[in-house]
C-alpha cells in the first residue's frame, strides 16, 4: 500500500498585531471579556497587498524547503480557503504561478474552518491512489477583510494567516491513517458570508445590507462544534485502530479556548497533550491547524512515529478530523 508521508511544513502570519486593547478602542468590549470567553489576546491582520494567495505562497515555500522539494515536482496543489483573492481564477492557480509549480494540478477546497482537513484528505487520496507522488496542501484565509468591526461577536475572534504541508508517496505506514469529514444539514445560516456569490451578487443593496460581512450565531455554533469535533475525533482514532491514550498530541481548531477545554475532557487528555496558540493568533480558519502543526513541531512536541489527532469545525456547518502518524 502507498501512504502519504508529511515531509514538510510551513507557516506565515502577517506582521500587524491587533490586540484586545486595540479592539477596546473601536468596539464595545474589553480585554478581560475577550480572554475569559475566548482565550484570545491578539491576532494578526493582513497588510496592504497581502492576500490569501500571497500568504499561502510564503507558507508553501517554507514547507517545500523543509521537504527538499522543487516546486516543479508538485503533482497536485490544493488550497483550502473560504477567502480566495477573487472568484476566478482560483487561489490555487495564483499560488501555482507564484511558486513556479508548472506541472501541478491546482484546485481550491472550501469548507471554511474545516478546510485544511478537507484539503489533507484530497491530497492524501491522490497519493494513496498512485496518481500523484508529491502534493502540496495549503490552508490560508484573510477573514479580517470580511469582518464588521462594529460586531463584537465576530470581530474579536478572527485573524489572518497561512500554513502548508508537503505530502510524498512512501510504502511506510505513516501520514494520514484515517479521516472523517461531514456537515450538519440546515445549519448554513449559523455561520455565513451571504453576499458576493451568485445568490446575492455585489450591488448597492447588498452593501447597504452589509451582506459581505460574516455573521455568526455563536452559541449554536459552539454547541454543535463541541459535539461534532468530539465524536469525529474519537471516530478517526478508532478507525486507525488506536485508543485515545495512544494519541501523543491533539491539535484542535483554534476557535475558542472553551471548545478546546471541552475537547480535552471528552478525550480524557491532559492539557499538556493539547496544543493551544489561540491566544496569539485567534481563529485563522483553514490556516489554524497547519500553523499549529508547525509550531508544535518547532517546539519539539512531535517526533517520528507519534500519533497526532487534528479536528476542526466551521461554516456549513462542516467538520473534519484526521489521525496522523508523524513522518519526520
Amino acid at each position: 500500500m502507498t501512504y502519504a508521508a508529511l515531509t514538510g511544513w510551513g507557516m506565515y502570519v502577517p506582521e500587524r498585531v491587533l490586540s484586545n486593547a486595540d479592539l477596546e478602542r473601536i468596539v464595545d468590549t474589553s480585554d478581560e471579556w475577550i480572554v475569559q470567553r475566548t482565550g484570545i489576546r491578539e491576532r494578526r491582520i493582513a497588510g496592504p497587498g497581502e492576500t490569501s494567495a500571497t500568504m499561502g505562497v510564503r507558507a508553501a515555500r517554507q514547507a517545500l524547503d523543509r521537504a527538499g522539494v522543487d516546486p516543479r515536482d508538485i503533482d497536485i496543489l490544493v488550497v483550502a480557503t473560504s477567502t480566495p483573492d477573487q472568484l476566478m481564477p482560483s487561489a490555487a492557480c495564483v499560488v501555482q504561478t507564484e511558486l513556479g509549480a508548472v506541472r501541478a494540478g491546482p484546485m481550491d477546497v472550501n469548507a471554511a474552518c474545516s478546510g485544511f482537513a478537507y484539503g489533507l484528505a484530497v491530497g492524501t487520496q491522490f497519493v494513496r491512489s498512485g496518481t500523484s507522488k508529491t502534493v502540496l496542501v495549503i490552508g490560508t484565509d484573510t477573514l479580517s477583510r470580511f469582518l464588521n468591526y462594529q460586531d463584537r461577536g465576530t470581530c474579536i475572534l478572527f485573524g489572518d494567516g497561512a500554513g502548508a504541508v508537503v505530502l510524498q508517496a512512501t510504502d511506510e505506514p505513516t501520514g494520514v491513517l484515517s479521516i472523517d469529514l461531514g456537515a450538519i444539514p440546515n445549519t448554513g445560516e449559523m455561520l455565513e458570508i451571504p453576499g458576493g456569490g451568485s445568490a446575492h451578487p455585489a450591488s448597492p443593496e447588498t452593501l447597504d445590507q452589509k451582506l459581505h460581512y460574516m455573521t455568526m450565531q455563536g452559541r449554536e455554533v459552539f454547541k454543535h462544534a463541541v459535539r461534532a469535533m468530539g465524536e469525529s475525533t474519537l471516530k478517526v482514532i478508532a478507525d486507525a485502530g488506536l485508543t485515545p491514550d495512544q494519541v501523543s498530541l491533539l491539535i484542535p481548531h483554534q476557535a475558542n479556548i472553551r471548545i478546546i477545554d471541552a475537547m480535552a475532557k471528552r478525550l480524557e487528555l491532559p492539557m499538556h497533550q493539547v496544543f493551544v496558540n489561540i491566544d496569539r493568533y485567534g481563529n485563522t480558519s483553514a490556516a489554524s491547524i497547519p500553523i499549529a502543526m508547525c509550531e508544535a513541531q518547532e517546539a519539539g512536541l512531535l517526533k517520528r512515529g507519534d500519533h497526532l489527532a487534528i479536528t476542526a469545525f466551521g461554516g456549513g456547518l462542516t467538520w473534519g478530523s484526521a489521525l496522523i502518524r508523524w513522518s519526520v
